[in-house]
């Protein structure tokens, strides 16, 4: 299953869970619009490459009360101290993977809740006019009651989300409390698993209070979510007073709001590392460019070294003429070495992976898989014929660009710890390198509201379309298809609008 999410202004993160097949692969087609004028004179493939794509894997298990099995076990002393640091790590960072992505729909959801309050606030003062005129009149008009009749679905819909929003913040802030209970039953005595122990729960504390605060900060006023508010405020304050009993972090630290965060990421690196892959990226080709280089320049030596022959004999002496061929010669020789080359090169390359990286078991340095990547621009005639049927492309489309992203993956199950058979990838495409072509500034739109001019600014956005196609094993492909609605300064909306394949049902005909 393959998710896409906003973790900031301007970036993507794409996860997935490899299973426990060794072959993986994944296509990206990110389709540019023309006129942002991006090519690969404006921006080549190995800097996007290195700049924009971030690629992280960690360990995955499905098995969530493994590491509690593993925190009893490190009690009684019947594990190592290592093997403890690992199954609490993991159990760790599945609950902040978890508890983020969690976070993030639920404050989409208050977020839509709160404009619609906003927008049927504004729509009911002239609708109240409208209904005291009608009555006075004594009657309504037909569109008077179609208007009162459709604003009357509208109304149980949004009542409908509003009640929907209310248990799913209930079940999130139940969860989040449960989880780090049956986390603190299992507090070992030793110092050396205490210790690690400390810096895990004064993470997760921390991390639950500022993830319930974000929503608390976007949550509807009005008396309909007090309720899960003072919930969510009592189990922050809660969080903190545990903080403070326990003495996780001194007085500087918890007054200084910078100090703090800080202190909190430096915990979350601790805890991320015993589980994240270590990588080595090696740039493929190395040798065969020399070598390229060679051939290109033997070759161009060869007729340079005919032409000068034949130019002495044409001109026995030395004279100026002869001077001028030799140098004719020369400059030819500078430029069509290097286009030589050039060609040689692509036709060499094409096709062909440009990267391989290697993951290394954070603990025992120990190769536990490899990874092929591919990047580059594409036409879109030249793509499968799957790729274009998701795409749907229309004329309007025809001058995007395409950059394509492949990456072919083979991992040694057998290689992983002890009780983790998959992993977890997560790729970060930053796209600020797309927002610096965007136009700055905006533009104004006029509208007629009740016999008066209205002037709106409106900034200028360009639609992106990101194409996903995962194949693992022998499994059918999966193909998803999101749109990304983005300006200058921010990413404005991410729509999923297509998907098919394995845990997906085909998603019906859409638009651009």
């Amino acid at each position: 299953m393959i998710s896409v999410e906003r973790p900031d202004s301007l970036s993507l993160r794409i996860s997935r869970v490899l299973q426990e097949e060794t072959s993986h692969q994944l296509d990206l087609f990110l389709f540019v619009p023309g006129e942002l004028g991006l090519g690969p004179r404006v921006l080549a493939e190995e800097a996007f490459y290195h700049a924009a794509i971030h690629v992280k894997r960690t360990y995955y298990s499905d098995r969530y009360r493994l590491p509690m099995v593993l925190s009893r076990l490190a009690e009684r002393g019947r594990l190592d101290p290592d093997q403890y640091r690992l199954g609490m790590s993991l159990y760790a960072y599945q609950y902040v993977e978890a508890l983020e992505r969690s976070n993030h729909s639920l404050l989409e959801a208050a977020r839509r809740v709160r404009r619609d309050e906003k927008a049927a606030v504004g729509k009911d003062k002239p609708a109240a006019g409208k209904d005291k005129a009608a009555a006075n009149n004594g009657r309504a008009t037909p569109d008077q009651e179609e208007k009162a009749a459709g604003s009357q679905a509208k109304g149980r819909n949004e009542e409908k989300e509003e009640t929907s929003l209310q248990a799913r913040l209930q079940e999130h802030a139940e969860l989040a409390a449960g989880i780090l209970k049956r986390l603190r039953r299992q507090q070992p005595a030793e110092e050396s698993l205490n210790r690690y122990y400390v810096t895990i729960d004064n993470y997760l504390s921390w991390f639950t209070e500022q993830r319930l605060l974000a929503l608390v900060a976007v949550l509807p006023r009005g008396a309909r979510f007090r309720e899960i508010r003072e919930r969510l405020l009592a189990i922050c304050a809660e969080e903190g007073a545990y903080r403070e009993d326990k003495e996780y972090n001194s007085e500087r630290v918890t007054l200084d709001p910078t100090r703090m965060s800080n202190k909190m990421r430096l915990l979350r690196r601790l805890i991320e590392f015993p589980v994240t892959l270590k990588q080595k990226t090696q740039e493929l080709g190395g040798g065969e460019q020399k070598a390229v280089k060679a051939l290109a320049t033997a070759v161009v030596m060869v007729f340079v070294s005919l032409g000068l022959l034949r130019v002495r004999d044409a001109l026995s002496d030395i004279t100026a003429l002869f001077v001028l061929a030799m140098a004719g010669i020369y400059a030819l020789r500078e430029v069509f070495k290097d286009d030589l080359r050039n060609t040689l090169w692509r036709l060499l390359r094409r096709g062909r992976p440009k990267w391989r990286r290697q993951y290394l078991d954070p603990t025992r340095n120990v190769p536990v898989g490899h990874q092929l990547e591919w990047f580059d621009y594409a036409r879109f005639l030249k793509l499968d014929e799957e790729i274009q049927r998701v795409r749907k492309r229309s004329v309007a489309q025809r001058e995007e660009v395409v950059l394509h992203y492949r990456s072919r993956s083979r991992m040694s199950p057998t290689r992983f710890l002890s009780g983790y058979e998959h992993t977890r990838e997560t790729l970060t495409l930053d796209l600020s390198l797309l927002a610096r072509l965007m136009d700055k500034g905006s533009h104004r739109v006029y509208r007629l509201e009740k016999g008066q001019v209205v002037r709106e600014e409106v900034e200028k956005r360009h639609l992106i379309n990101l194409v996903i196609r995962e194949v693992q094993g022998d499994q059918p492909p999966t193909l998803q298809r999101w749109k990304v609605v983005m300006s200058r300064s921010r990413i404005v909306d991410l729509e999923r609008v297509h998907a098919e394949g394995p845990g997906h049902e085909e998603a019906a005909p859409d638009g651009v």
